[in-house]
């Protein structure tokens, strides 16, 4: 067994084919441990199926942040490319540094659309479950030889 991949012998026979699920969870713990606060940011779920994640990305305009997924992780970054050296501020509470946040998606999580509106980014995802993951019924044969290979296996 895999030691990077964590000792999950324990969930065996339930749990058969999960190694990258396990490795993503095993990632996810140790980036856990770093907390990251800005922007904040909310998951809300829609639908059944259908979230959106909002960040309060005040400052920012929609040229100054990049949205990549890749490998199930959303990305967002921001970047203030602008630097207000003529202002004489008094007091600074709107934070206007750069960002980077991510986001492990689930293998069926797609990203619709991204907008922003009133210094909200809003990313809206949907879990799509494909066709060949949808419940189903398995039919009972009766035994009379329909299926070959069920009949080979018998006569041996």
């Amino acid at each position: 067994m895999n030691d990077s991949v964590g000792d999950f012998t324990k969930y065996d026979p339930f749990f058969i084919g999960f190694d990258e699920v396990w490795k993503r969870l095993n990632l996810a713990a140790g980036q856990a441990t770093t907390a990251v606060t800005y922007p904040p940011y909310n998951i809300r779920k829609i639908e059944e199926h259908r979230y959106v994640l909002e960040l309060a990305v005040a400052g920012f305009a929609r040229t100054d942040i990049d949205i990549d997924i890749a490998a199930g992780v959303l990305k967002i970054v921001g970047k203030i490319n602008r630097v207000d050296k003529e202002s004489l501020f008094l007091h600074r509470g709107i934070a206007t540094r750069a960002f980077t946040r991510t986001f492990n998606l689930a293998d069926n999580v797609k990203v619709q659309n991204a907008e922003m509106i009133n210094g909200m980014l809003r990313v809206w995802l949907e879990a799509v479950l494909p066709e060949h993951k949808k419940p189903k019924k398995i039919h009972i044969g009766d035994g009379s030889g329909t299926n070959a290979q069920s009949a080979e296996l018998l006569s041996e």
